[in-house]
């Protein structure tokens, strides 16, 4: 069974930057597109980046593009998503998931199209 593990969550200041790391253990990573999503207060849970399994093709949601860079590393069965310029409206907490393989297939930023999903990783930006 795949589990999911992130980390790197905190209080930042806006304009600040934070990385935030999913790590796997169980399954190797190799075969599973990954998701990061995330949840404010009252808010549907929305998706924000997601790569494919080689780490060929990401996707970004439009409120983060450019501020928000999703990558990974197989050999660690890690991955992660580098945040700049946060601001106050990206508080919320952080999840990562892991979808079964699906060939050739881009990942996409609907949560229903994931399968194993992390506990969360609480961010927040105020200053």
């Amino acid at each position: 069974q795949l589990q999911l593990v992130e980390s790197g969550g905190g209080l930042v200041q806006p304009g600040g930057p934070l990385r935030l790391s999913c790590a796997a253990s169980g399954p190797n990573l190799n075969f599973y597109a990954i998701g990061w999503f995330r949840q404010a207060p009252g808010k549907e849970r929305e998706g924000v980046s997601c790569i494919n399994s080689s780490g060929g093709s990401t996707n970004y949601a439009d409120s983060v593009k450019g501020r928000f860079t999703i990558s990974r590393d197989n050999a660690k069965n890690t991955v992660y998503l580098q945040m700049n310029s946060l601001k106050p409206e990206d508080t919320a907490v952080y999840y990562c998931a892991a979808r079964i393989p699906k060939w050739f297939v881009p990942c996409g930023l609907g949560p229903n199209d994931y399968d194993y999903w992390g506990q969360g990783t609480q961010v927040t930006v105020s200053s």
